[in-house]
């Protein structure tokens, strides 16, 4: 079932004066279950791409999809909502809240979904655990390693719930046994509870995970590939 679809999606940066042309008529498509990487060199367009997808950005032209909804119409309000209920997002520099614990950090987007606290203690105290750090839940960021924390901001995407979860270089800032640590728990999610992960990565360790890997080159997709045969069971898209 396809989750996301994007159609000829195209973004130029500074148009009056020197126009950055960050994506070319990028057309693709996402299905649920998938564990895609976008990839490419910088300025190749795979952040802007995963920006689009997260509605962090409007395009100059074309649509974003997600559900069959076209985010680009919507009010800024309204895609605040949308991306509060629809998108987790797992950042390169964690982005955690300083002075909250771990569970608190977890618990933070359920908190705007204005969910119960019975609910929130619950629902975080299941991710930690399920993430490796059910004996971590009271410490805060500046106690925890780097790929402590980065789980934490898997946990914290993963609260609300999301459709699909979108991670750019979740892995660019750790260690190579905390970086295989964190790919092994993401794609574990994907496999038993059916996440989707959508990676914008130089990494190639996440690129050799991923069963999908969408390849930009100057604003466009350069290749849109599947390298392992496991697309009928999780599903795929395609351009």
């Amino acid at each position: 079932m396809s989750i996301i679809r994007t159609e000829n999606l195209s973004k130029i940066y500074n148009p009056e004066t020197v126009p950055v042309h960050a994506l070319r008529d990028v057309s693709i498509t996402i299905d649920e279950g998938e564990f895609t990487s976008i990839v490419g060199p910088s300025g190749s367009g795979k952040t802007t791409l995963l920006n689009m997808l997260g509605g962090l950005d409007k395009p100059t032209s074309g649509n974003v999809f997600i559900n069959g909804t076209n985010i680009t119409e919507m009010s800024d309000s309204t895609l605040i909502d949308f991306r509060l209920h629809n998108i987790g997002f797992v950042f390169q520099h964690y982005n955690l809240v300083p002075v909250f614990t771990a569970r608190e950090n977890v618990s933070f987007i359920m908190l705007l979904q204005k969910k119960s606290r019975k609910v929130m203690a619950e629902r975080a105290d299941k991710l930690l655990d399920e993430v490796g750090l059910g004996d971590r839940k009271d410490a805060r960021p500046k106690e925890m390693s780097g790929g402590q924390q980065q789980r934490v901001a898997v946990a914290r995407a993963l609260a609300s719930e999301p459709r699909f979860i979108l991670a750019d270089e979740p892995t660019a800032n750790l260690d190579s046994a905390s970086a295989m640590n964190l790919l092994d728990i993401m794609e574990q999610m994907n496999r038993n509870n059916g996440v989707t992960f959508i990676f914008s990565t130089h990494d190639q360790r996440v690129i050799d995970r991923a069963r999908r890997v969408i390849t930009m080159m100057d604003g466009a997709v350069d290749s849109d590939e599947y390298h392992n045969r496991e697309k009928a069971a999780t599903g795929g898209g395609g351009q």
